[in-house]
This record gives structure tokens, sequence and C-alpha cells, in this order.
């Protein structure tokens, strides 16, 4: 059987050629041999039909952080060692064992060998690939330099889930701390409790204001149990409904910043990754207003949008940046003058990602002391508590036994 093809090379250059087969599959292994991946291959006088088809639903696949960060680190090792996009994407699918992520890759696969470039292919599928992202890759092929760009993203992407991982396993004691309080307030109020208020009925003692306090607790938690659990439910999901909705997002993005102490941890986690993202967005050579852009679709707080906006009209107007993030008064001082020296040099992009990089240290003192406050206050905070409930139900017997004397 004769079949007409057409394939890419190694090397990304299209060819149109015939092959001898018994039928289709075994043409395209042969061809595969050779180096050439097929994009398109019939017989002389049936109709064209392509090889992959783009898997349903491949949109809608998200790839994780760990996962992305292994994908953007392979992609950089296999174009480093020499090999070109299409063989990589693949050699990477080959070691893929998760399905989505799997159907995720042959979708990236069938698009690059139809001709469709890196970043076109990326763009469609947002959930895995930011704009950032996308962007990056667009100026490595821009530039033939999408090796440096993909290490560039491994770094990128790689101190995003470092970060994640940290507050993840910092917060993982504290968040231990609360669930424990919360089962000993529990056993307390549902088990502990109702005990001394049947003792103090049947001795007949009057017990003081906050031990009546207690005891009414206790007894509307055990006698309205449903109808609390329901309210808490229902609160929790309208909580989780609000956060998922945009509207609900950026109402808390907007008040991030105005909580004491977490307020200025999130502003620093925020401008850290901002920087970072300019940073190798200008040393890739996209240009500053479309930096700016995409720097800042990177998060929905209000706050740094408005100081993206004052920027364009900054630099729209031939101004400097520097006194426009001074005038801000979100970036500190020192981050200021280390971008206001990478204008002076015109190193600007490495001057903010040096900015990222110190911030990135300072977030991680700050998340480490913000820590070691937070779990004594959970402690000291439990402990005033079972003092308060100890307090309130021992201090009638105290009472009772002096009274007996």
């Amino acid at each position: 059987m004769i079949l007409t093809y057409e394939a890419v090379t190694k090397d990304g250059e299209r060819k149109t050629d015939t092959v001898d087969a018994p039928d289709v599959k075994e043409a395209v292994d042969q061809l595969r041999r050779r180096g050439l991946y097929v994009s398109r291959i019939e017989e002389a006088s049936r109709p064209a039909a392509k090889v992959h088809a783009t898997p349903k639903n491949a949109d809608g696949i998200r790839m994780g952080p760990k996962a992305l960060v292994i994908f953007t680190r392979q992609m950089a090792m296999l174009l480093r060692s020499g090999s070109s996009v299409v063989p990589a994407v693949a050699a990477i699918r080959r070691q893929t064992t998760r399905p989505a992520h799997a159907a995720l890759l042959d979708s990236i696969v069938a698009d690059l060998e139809q001709g469709v470039t890196m970043t076109e292919t990326l763009r469609k599928h947002p959930r895995t690939f930011d704009p950032v992202y996308c962007a990056v890759v667009s100026a490595g092929e821009a530039s033939a330099t999408l090796t440096e760009m993909f290490e560039r993203l491994a770094v990128i992407v790689g101190k995003r889930r470092a970060l994640r991982s940290q507050i993840i396993g910092a917060c993982a004691y504290p968040a231990l701390l609360i669930v424990m309080s919360i089962h000993i307030l529990s056993a307390l109020l549902l088990f502990v409790i109702p005990r001394f208020s049947g003792m103090f009925t049947q001795l007949g003692v009057d017990p003081p204001a906050s031990t009546k306090v207690l005891l009414s607790i206790s007894t509307t938690i055990r006698e309205q149990w449903v109808i609390l659990a329901s309210a808490i439910v229902l609160t929790i999901a309208g909580v989780v409904y609000s956060l998922v909705s945009a509207a609900g997002r950026q109402w808390l993005s907007d008040i991030q910043l105005g909580i004491p102490v977490l307020g200025r941890l999130r502003s620093a986690l925020i401008q850290a990754q901002i920087f970072r993202t300019m940073g190798t967005l200008l040393e890739s050579g996209v240009g500053v207003l479309d930096t700016f852009e995409l720097a800042r679709e990177s998060t929905r707080n209000r706050h740094i949008q408005e100081l993206f906006s004052d920027l364009e009209e900054v630099v729209t107007a031939g101004g400097s940046l520097a006194p426009a993030f001074e005038g801000s008064g979100i970036v500190q001082p020192y981050i200021c003058q280390a971008i206001h020296t990478g204008e002076d040099s015109g190193n600007l992009g490495g001057a903010l990602t040096y900015a990222a990089d110190l911030l990135d240290e300072t977030n991680t003192e700050l998340i480490r002391t913000t820590l070691k406050l937070l779990e004594p206050a959970i402690l000291i905070g439990l402990g005033l508590v079972v003092g308060v409930v100890a307090i309130s139900l021992f201090l009638p017997l105290f009472d009772l036994t002096a009274a007996m004397r």
C-alpha cells in the first residue's frame, strides 16, 4: 500500500513524501523510527486522515503544582540535551501514569504535530498554564531561546510549589492544635458539664453566674444539636461558595492586606510572586506594558491591580517606576531602591528578580515568626478556656464544702 504523508522532523521542518507499508499503523511506526512525526497520512485515492485526534475534554484537565513542576523541569532538561519540542513532550507523555495528565499531553502532542505553536497549544489549557507561563514560552519561541525560557519557568513554578509546601507544612501544627482544642471543648460541653449539672441539682447548690452560663450552653448544644449542626454546615457551605465565586474571592483578596501581621505576610508573598514574574518576563524580552498587564492578571488583589494601572500611566508618560512603587505605600523602601538601581543600570528585569529573592528570604523568616507567635497563642487560649470551665465547675463545690464546715 502506497501512502502519502506529511510529517515534522526533529528540527521542526515539514516534509511531504510517500511510504510503502501494509497499513497506516505500520507506516506511522516506520516514519517514527526515522525521526519523523506524522501529522497527516492518506492513501493516494482516499481523503486525508489525521493520525492523532485531540482527546475530548482535554481543555478542562488541570495539572497540579507538583506535576507542572516535573513537566517544566523535564522539558528544560530534554531541550537542553538537544531534543526538539515534539519528541520532548512525547517522551514525557510516555512516562506519565495518570490518565488525566496523559490525555492533556496527548492533546499537546497532537497539536504540535499538526503545526500548532507551543504557545497556542498551551493556551488551550488555561487551568494548567497561566498567561504568564504562556507569555514566557511565546518569548522563547520568538527569540529561539525556548530552552532558556523553560529553565526560567522551572525556577518560577518550583519556587511557587516550594512556598506552597512550606506554608502548608508550617500550618499543620497550628491546625492540629485548633482541632484538638475543638475536641476538648466538645468533650467538656457534651460529657463533663452535664454530670456536674445533675450533681448540683441533687445537692441543691445555686451555682454562680459563670457556671449557669456553661450549664445553659451545654444544655442548648445537647438539646438543639440538629439545628446547630445544620446551621454550621450551611454557614460553611455559604462561606465556601462565596469564596469560590469571583466576587467572594475578590472580597477576600481586598481585605487580606488589612489583617494585622497576616496582612503584612500576605502582601510580601504577593509582591515576591509579582516581582519574580515581572523579572522573568522582562529578561525574556517581553515589553514593559505587556509585563504589567500579565503581572496584573496574576493577582486578584485590587490594591496591587491599581498599582499596575498607575505604573502603566507612569511608563506611558516617560516617568520612573521606583517613585511610583514607593508612593504606593505597599512596597518596602529597600525594594524600591533595588528597582531604582535596576532602572539606572538598564537591568530592570534582573533587579526585580533580585528583589523577589530578597522577599523570599524575608517571607521565610516572617512565616516562621508568625507561626512561633501563633502556636503559643493557641495554647494560651486553650488553657484559658479550660481554666475558666474548671473554675466555673469546681467553684460551687468549694463553696458547698466551706458551708458544711
